[in-house]
């Protein structure tokens, strides 16, 4: 067994009471000054002011079983970022989309002459397995370096049987080969491939009879997520294939209204969806039946920022008890980032979020989104001691010392990942 005491620690951590935090208990975070956390075996064993864990060990004889000893020098501790909605499995960038954007060329107009999501399924496609493993591990570990300890990966860019389950073996080869906890869902109602055209019921028909089965006979997939948009999935496509996906053993997540108010969030909640992402049109009486249902709020503030939106309405979103979690939702169109750092400086700078309201949503309620809070998400005995050592005495360091890395280390499990 090997055990690690980190000591001199600024720690503030959510502390897991069995569910997502939620109205006033979305900024609820547990602050030590000067803390202690005992790890062993990769586990989190004690956590508490550092006398307090030091006269514990000295009592109980086990000081002396202590294989290291780490003095953080009074730097801040958090566990680490979860970012549940990613799209990190592609090829190939789209600058030239961006700038097509930045020329006042709607998002929706780009993928209905073929582009946007349409252009990375035809890379994706004709790209092999290990290619596509290399350049999504690239991201991955950029992710990993910038504080992210599990991260949610979407396929979606296959839109067929064969390409969307290579994307998921990538995805599940990732949570193998890597520090990091994957969490893998199955989007093949990302968009409607060029081969359906003007059929898009045939094509929800293809995703229920033929893709949902064969990703379940896979195994990979925990989740499955759709598109739900004008001009891409329907509200009643998309509870045709959530309710599928339901019966087949995943848990439903949705893209619900982005660009276009269409009654996603309403969808969400009526089928109890673990989550609803995006969320920017979304009408209050739906946001009080996503809160009625548990259902959380996963918000993309990258996204509203690199397609010049508003940003989703988080403080309403609080205001009536709906959990919140933040995403980076990195992909190659609408959101090209992999920093949750990033991502947690626009929600309490752009957003309106507390500094603590922040840290709970990237971490504890980012964990119940992607189904992992018994893990991870929080710095309480029995889970995995996933954290990460900030340049700062507080979190406030990450929104206040912008455009740089605020990550000094990063550990898994007890073990540093990054330098």
């Amino acid at each position: 067994m090997i055990t690690k005491l980190f000591r001199n620690a600024a720690i503030f951590t959510p502390v897991d009471s069995g569910s997502p935090k939620a109205g006033p208990r979305q900024g609820a975070v547990h602050v030590l000054d000067r803390g202690a956390l005992l790890c062993r075996n990769g586990l989190v064993e004690a956590v508490g002011p550092e006398e307090d864990v030091l006269r514990r060990l000295a009592s109980t004889g086990h000081d002396k079983d202590i294989d290291q000893e780490i003095n953080l020098q009074g730097r801040c501790v958090i566990p680490g970022f979860v970012d549940p909605h990613t799209h990190l499995c592609f090829v190939v960038a789209r600058e030239k989309e961006f700038s097509l954007r930045l020329q006042g060329v709607e998002y929706l107009e780009v993928l209905r002459q073929g582009g946007g999501i349409l252009s990375t399924v035809r890379s994706v496609r004709e790209t092999d397995e290990w290619a596509l493993y290399e350049a999504t591990y690239r991201r991955a570990m950029t992710a990993l370096g910038l504080g992210t300890t599990t991260v949610e990966i979407k396929s979606g860019y296959g839109l067929d049987t064969a390409t969307e389950l290579k994307m998921l073996r990538v995805i599940g080869r990732l949570g193998r080969e890597t520090p990091l906890d994957v969490v893998p869902t199955f989007m093949g109602a990302h968009a409607v491939p060029e081969e359906y055209r003007n059929r898009g019921d045939a094509y929800v028909d293809h995703v229920i009879h033929e893709m949902l089965p064969a990703v379940a006979a896979q195994g990979i997939a925990r989740f499955c997520d759709v598109f739900c948009e004008k001009g891409v999935f329907s509200v009643e496509q998309s509870r045709r294939i959530l309710k599928a996906a339901q019966a087949e053993g995943l848990g439903a997540k949705i893209h619900a209204d982005e660009v276009h108010d269409l009654g996603g969030a309403a969808l969400a909640a009526e089928i109890r969806a673990v989550s609803a992402e995006h969320l920017l049109t979304a009408r209050e009486e739906n946001l009080r039946a996503m809160a009625r249902a548990g259902t959380i709020a996963v918000v993309l503030p990258a996204t509203a920022y690199s397609l010049r939106k508003p940003f989703a309405p988080v403080r309403t979103m609080i205001d009536l008890g709906v959990p919140v979690a933040l995403a980076t939702d990195a992909n190659p169109g609408s959101s090209y980032t992999e920093s949750m750092p990033f991502v947690f400086g626009l929600a309490v700078l752009m957003m309106g979020l507390s500094v603590e309201e922040a840290l709970v949503a990237a971490t504890l309620n980012a964990a119940y989104a992607v189904g992992t809070a018994a893990r991870v998400g929080s710095l309480d005995a029995g889970k995995q001691a996933d954290f990460v050592v900030l340049d700062g005495e507080t979190p406030a360091v990450i929104a206040y010392h912008a455009g740089v890395n605020p990550i000094v280390q990063v550990y898994k499990k007890g073990e540093k990942c990054t330098p």
